[in-house]
């Protein structure tokens, strides 16, 4: 407050909100807050820890943008236990004291629970829990155990632990995640074929009507996490997990698979195959016939057309397309990532001139640069997307969705939406689980001015890859759609969660402030803005009028010297 008290107010309304958002969302209810206190009850313990979990994850994400002075960070207590409820709303009790005193056990950003939660919860959220012993309570006339909560995954932004509310999707459709598979092997060379097997398995798959099919994107997520099989399907939300392993045996390879029922944890089929190395690649159809022979049986007549994606002879190549990819993901959305990125695929296909994923990839980050401002703009930057684009696509003679999907949204960002939405839509036949071509379609969608349809779209490619590390960017471009469109409410809520899935991004804030201004929250609105600037000092309003649109940049001038 003494810093600034303004500030201080507006953040913490703010995190009210969020505390009251994640609490009504897990069946819980306010009783009261009073001051920088938050009091609430649960119809179960799962999603009391369940909301709280989520509440610290949301406000974590939001602080790391923030200097430490400005943090605003909370502790948080559980208890399970009786309370008493007065006709005004308010409760008294030991449970209420209990979980006071939990409170302050708590570390800064942190959530403990009693022995009490500990027991309803185990098993049932995706976190771990470390015994703090048995404490002694003032006013309370017995020892309580305490634990303390640690989410799995914690402190990325895409993680939101998952409540037993949200455990399992059931849908009309099988929902499948196929895992990464293991190389058990010192092999470094298996690993690119491990991973080829896999990605090909959910594109055959996701071929198949009736199934629902998880991107490659989110499942990948786990490659180095030993999270059970029953934690992994509740943070995919998936009823049906597939893992695999690859294991060398002479000359030969062999390839060992299961397909689990995450929700009873039976193993329902396991298939076991050999081939040399050469052949390997074909293992995915037997892998695949024996999933959809299992979950439904009629499906085993449907046509599986083989299919091979795009990848390079050289892995040296190879290593440079994944250098570009990891640049971004590393430094952020700025000039720096950028540019090294597109040295690294210049680079891989200099190595290999056939090699389709790096060309199509080289013509996404030109196109999205461009149009971001990450890339100065010239005319000679939209000839050379296209061409890239282009080339990729001449080159996949067999059609790779993931290429098509790259090189589609391209040629749609740079003005081609015709040519763009046509490749967009051949590469979703060749693979409906192709979370980044959907979301691009709906782009290309919004772009013709088909916002309903197109926003539609976009929802649904976030949803297919809920872990997706691209999911903060996509967020905010779908919020300046809705913006387009005055659906204000929906627009700041998606820029807000693109806020806290990439703390370091710099256009969902400057989204944020646009929308709070056009909602007449101007304070709300300077403070966004501030965060937008800070994350990036060249920011400019010319800047904002190529990403949001010249209204946007007229309405932020007024707050632009005072944020």
């Amino acid at each position: 407050m003494s810093l600034d008290d303004r500030a201080t107010v507006s953040a913490l309304d703010a995190a009210r909100a969020v505390f009251r958002s994640h609490i009504e969302a897990n069946q819980g209810r306010v009783i009261d807050m009073a001051g920088d206190s938050v009091l609430a009850v649960f119809d179960t313990a799962t999603g009391a820890v369940g909301a709280a979990l989520a509440v610290q994850a949301a406000l974590m994400s939001a602080a790391q943008a923030l200097p430490e002075e400005r943090r605003m960070l909370f502790r948080i207590g559980v208890h399970l236990g009786d309370v008493i409820e007065k006709s005004d709303g308010t409760i008294y009790g030991d449970g209420v004291n209990i979980a006071a005193r939990l409170e302050g056990l708590a570390v800064l950003g942190g959530v403990t629970i009693s022995d009490a939660v500990h027991g309803a919860v185990r098993g049932k959220l995706a976190a771990s829990f470390v015994d703090q012993g048995e404490q002694t309570m003032k006013n309370i006339g017995h020892p309580v155990r305490a634990f303390r909560v640690v989410a799995e995954a914690s402190g990325t932004a895409q993680t939101t632990p998952v409540t037993a509310g949200s455990a399992i999707v059931t849908t009309a459709k099988p929902s499948i995640a196929v895992l990464p598979f293991k190389v058990l092997s010192g092999d470094n060379g298996l690993n690119f074929l491990a991973d080829g097997l896999a990605e090909d398995v959910i594109a055959l798959l996701a071929r198949v009507a009736g199934f629902l099919v998880i991107s490659q994107a989110s499942s990948f997520v786990f490659r180095e996490k030993e999270a059970n099989i029953a934690v992994i399907a509740r943070q995919l939300g998936v009823r049906y997990v597939v893992e695999g392993s690859v294991r060398p045996v002479g000359d030969r390879l062999r390839v060992s698979t299961q397909l689990t029922d995450a929700e009873s944890g039976r193993v329902l089929w396991t298939g076991r195959f050999e081939s040399s190395r050469d052949q390997a690649v074909d293992l995915q159809d037997h892998i695949a016939r024996g999933v959809m022979s299992e979950l439904e049986p009629e499906l085993t007549r449907a046509e599986i057309v083989l299919i091979r994606r795009q990848r390079p002879e050289n892995l040296d190549a190879w290593s440079c397309y994944r250098q570009a990819t990891g640049a971004i993901a590393l430094k952020g959305w700025n000039e720096e990532a950028m540019a090294e990125a597109r040295a690294q695929l210049r680079h891989a296909v200099a190595i290999d001139p056939a090699f389709s994923l790096a060309y199509a990839h080289f013509a996404l980050l030109t196109a999205l640069g461009k149009n971001t401002g990450v890339i100065a703009d010239s005319p000679e930057l939209e000839v050379e997307a296209v061409a890239a684009a282009e080339r990729a696509i001449s080159l996949d003679e067999e059609g790779g969705s993931e290429v098509l999907g790259y090189a589609g949204c391209a040629l749609a960002d740079v003005g081609q939406n015709s040519r763009g939405t046509e490749i967009l839509e051949r590469a979703l036949e060749l693979d409906p689980s192709n979370a980044q071509a959907h979301v691009a379609l709906g782009s290309a969608l919004s772009l013709a001015g088909r916002f309903d349809e197109g926003i539609e779209r976009m929802r649904y490619g976030m949803r297919i890859s809920p872990r997706d590390r691209r999911l903060a960017f996509w967020g905010w471009a779908l919020g300046t759609f809705l913006l387009r469109v005055d659906r204000l409410d929906e627009a700041l809520q998606d820029a807000r969660t693109a806020c806290k899935r990439d703390a370091r991004f710099h256009l969902p804030p400057i989204l944020e402030a646009v929308t709070l201004m056009r909602l007449g929250r101007d304070g709300e609105a300077r403070i966004a803005l501030d965060t937008a600037r800070r994350l990036r000092s060249t920011l400019t309003l010319g800047e904002v009028a190529v990403t949001h649109g010249r209204r946007a940049a007229k309405q932020l001038v007024h707050l632009w010297h005072v944020a």
